[in-house]
């Protein structure tokens, strides 16, 4: 007699303690439950992982946003890949909404690492099969990757945004030269005017930068400064000043990733910027909030992502191919 085995797939999203509230809300439009972890630290601090029921042949996501302490959370998912992989899943999706060491791409001087590689090693050596993130600080980090990366944007979520605050009269800003190729797709699905600032950080002069001057027409227009992440939020209030010197009306800051170290509230809150638009790849401390503060969520743009990977589907369709840096 010929026994036919059937085998039925199954989902299953797991939360580092970074940010569960976005892993939740990714869960939630899924419409599964949130698999339990069940992290904890030894005496020593040295953390462990069991997972709460068996994930044998599953599909395993794995969302933890690294932000700070941005080494407990790395490792805290680098052990529950690690866990993952022992317990005999199918397939591990290593889920970085906030990507850690982004910045250090390359050897801007000698003697330095290059820790974005560094990152991409040690996912895919703890048992990674797949990684995906959301607007990374620059593209050929993807490169960095021997297994399939998954880049997504939150570029659809902001773009809505700013559609529904009447674009007429916009004008999206690149903060500096390397953001120009994104600010163009805006620009684009907005139907308004680009410009570009162009800035310098003074050698030696770590966080620190000069907004020089502005390419475009900014003159008795509202601007919005287009960025992927705010982090000390040096970048923008510059690139903000020198808008304003130049006849801007009014200056929006807007980003993907919402860093916000210090002395970043303090720059904002005392900025010639009126609106502070971020989304929800970082958590936001409530001692961060600024009244002109607003948290757009992408754990829709996510799930989508991650229905269209368990389904073998395309995700860069989701975004009509604009995904791609």
């Amino acid at each position: 007699m010929e026994v036919v085995v059937t085998s039925k797939r199954r989902l299953e999203i797991f939360s580092g303690r970074s940010h569960p509230s976005l892993a939740r809300d990714i869960a939630s439009y899924l419409g599964v439950e949130l698999g339990e972890a069940n992290l904890r630290e030894f005496a020593d601090g040295e953390i462990h992982c069991r997972f709460g029921s068996s994930i044998r042949g599953s599909d395993v996501f794995i969302v933890q946003t690294h932000c700070g302490p941005v080494n407990d959370s790395l490792m805290e998912q680098l052990i529950m890949i690690d866990a993952a992989k022992r317990a005999s899943a199918r397939r591990i999706t290593a889920v970085c909404p906030y990507y850690g060491y982004s910045r250090q791409d390359r050897k801007a001087t000698g003697r330095e690492p290059i820790t974005a590689k560094l990152v991409a090693d040690m996912l895919t050596v703890a048992g990674a099969d797949r990684v995906m993130s959301v607007d990374l600080h620059s593209g050929q980090i993807q490169g960095f990757f021997n297994v399939p990366f998954d880049h997504l944007t939150a570029m659809p979520v902001l773009v809505d945004y700013l559609k529904a605050h009447d674009p007429s009269d916009m004008v999206v800003v690149a903060p500096d030269t390397g953001r120009v190729k994104v600010v163009e797709r805006f620009s684009r699905h907005l139907g308004c005017d680009l410009a570009v600032v162009h800035k310098r950080r003074p050698k030696g002069a770590p966080n620190q930068v000069e907004a020089l001057h502005v390419v475009g027409d900014v003159a008795g227009r509202r601007c919005v400064l287009m960025d992927d992440m705010v982090d000390t939020a040096g970048t923008v209030c510059a690139a903000a000043d020198l808008l304003r010197s130049e006849g801007a009306v009014d200056v929006w800051a807007m980003a993907t990733h919402p860093i916000l170290s210090d002395p970043a509230t303090d720059r904002l809150k005392n900025s010639s910027i009126s609106k502070v638009v971020v989304t929800d790849t970082l958590p936001v401390p409530a001692s961060k909030m600024l009244p002109k503060m607003e948290v757009l969520s992408v754990a829709k743009v996510i799930a989508d992502a991650l229905d269209a990977v368990f389904r073998d589907t395309s995700v860069s369709g989701i975004f009509g191919g604009e995904n791609q840096a």
